[in-house]
């Protein structure tokens, strides 16, 4: 048994870990500010992620920003798992001080207060991200292996989406490795590249083992139908439900590597139980990838619900064109093996949409925001 903090558990990932680790017989503390974005309005009477571990965990209403809720949650725990940030690609780029000010700078805060006061704190785990890796890992005839540049609105706007590398025909995608080059594309992904260095670095000089897992796109019941900023799935089926039709970015070819939540979440249990896992940074999915069209046409499927979908071109700047996981490491040092493909993921995850309440399309009005700061084209 270990008392573990999770910061951010009662959001999608880590009301989910935190509930698990319970059943182990584990202790469970939760700081959470109960973001209206992701839980809505009355969250402490209204939202399905938070009543889930509702008087099952140590709940800590308060901020990563804040020195005393920091001290507050860190009395008593064997270990940390870091998931409280701010998410999304679009809203980083407009966005900036609060992305910098939760996930950088809370993230300095509990290292400081490590540092510099007395704690039994022996591992932290730090929620990295797929995104860290800007465009993905790709092979060129000519030149090996390349990391390309973020793509820019010049070859965009002519409809060309496709990642191009100086001297080098057309890239051929591979799977993204741990020893692939970090060059992200957002100020997500800057931040979220800062949090990972600040935890691997300062860790182990204060006598704490630290893990860093790079979660690729993760999906299942209970991830929020209310954020219109991220999470495609539910923004497609927020769109679905309310019978409007799904505009689709670029050309509609744009692959991620989705991960179910009972695959991320066994993945992160093994980072806190196992010792093979300091000092160590992972990548977790499914090492496969799938394009958006197969995501839209999947999910109408399954809802039984045609709808219209649009492949409009437009595009955000930010946004990386491909990425999926390479999982060697990770199977062979901690014996990780993804149980869900995204077939069998999917209907877990529409068969949970079909037992809750219709939420309001904002899809338009994120969509709006982003054109206003010049970022959706």
């Amino acid at each position: 048994m270990s008392n573990i903090l999770i910061t951010g558990g009662a959001g999608f990932i880590g009301s989910n870990l935190a509930l698990k680790l319970i059943n182990k017989g584990h202790k469970i503390s939760v700081l959470d500010n109960l973001s209206v974005q992701i839980h809505g309005k009355n969250a402490e009477i209204a939202s399905p992620l938070f009543l889930s571990i509702k008087d099952k965990v140590n709940f800590i209403k308060g901020t990563v920003t804040s020195k005393e809720d920091w001290q507050q949650a860190i009395k008593g725990q064997d270990v940390i798992v870091h998931y409280a940030a701010e998410t999304g690609t679009g809203q980083s780029m407009y966005e900036i001080q609060k992305y910098v000010d939760v996930n950088i700078n809370g993230t300095a805060i509990l290292l400081d207060l490590l540092a510099n006061e007395p704690h039994q704190v022996k591992k932290i785990v730090i929620a990295s991200s797929r995104s860290i890796y800007g465009e993905g890992k790709y092979k060129s005839k000519e030149l090996g292996y390349v990391y390309p540049k973020h793509r820019t609105a010049n070859y965009m706007d002519d409809g060309d989406f496709e990642v191009k590398y100086e001297g080098s025909s057309a890239l051929e995608l591979v799977a993204t490795d741990e020893e692939s080059k970090i060059h992200p594309s957002s100020v997500y992904g800057i931040t979220k590249q800062n949090q990972e260095q600040m935890i691997m670095t300062v860790c182990p000089t204060l006598g704490i083992a630290p893990v860093a897992f790079r979660y690729q796109n993760v999906y299942g019941p209970g991830q929020s139908l209310k954020n219109p900023y991220t999470g495609i799935l539910s923004i497609f089926s927020t769109q679905i439900k309310n019978g409007n039709s799904i505009n689709i970015f670029e050309d509609g070819k744009e692959t991620r590597d989705f991960v179910f939540i009972d695959d991320v979440v066994d993945a992160t249990i093994l980072g806190i139980e196992k010792d093979e896992a300091n000092n160590e940074v992972f990548n977790v999915g499914t090492g496969i990838p799938t394009d958006v069209i197969e995501v839209a046409n999947g999910l109408i499927s399954n809802y039984g619900v045609e709808v219209p979908i649009n492949i409009s071109g437009n595009y955000r700047l930010g946004d990386i064109r491909h990425n999926y996981a390479d999982l060697n490491k990770i199977k062979s040092k901690l014996g990780f093996e993804p149980k869900f493909d995204f077939k069998k993921g999917l209907k877990r995850f529409t068969e949970w949409v079909e037992t809750q309440e219709v939420q309001e399309d904002k899809y338009m009005q994120s969509i709006e925001e982003m054109k206003a700061k010049g970022l959706f084209k």
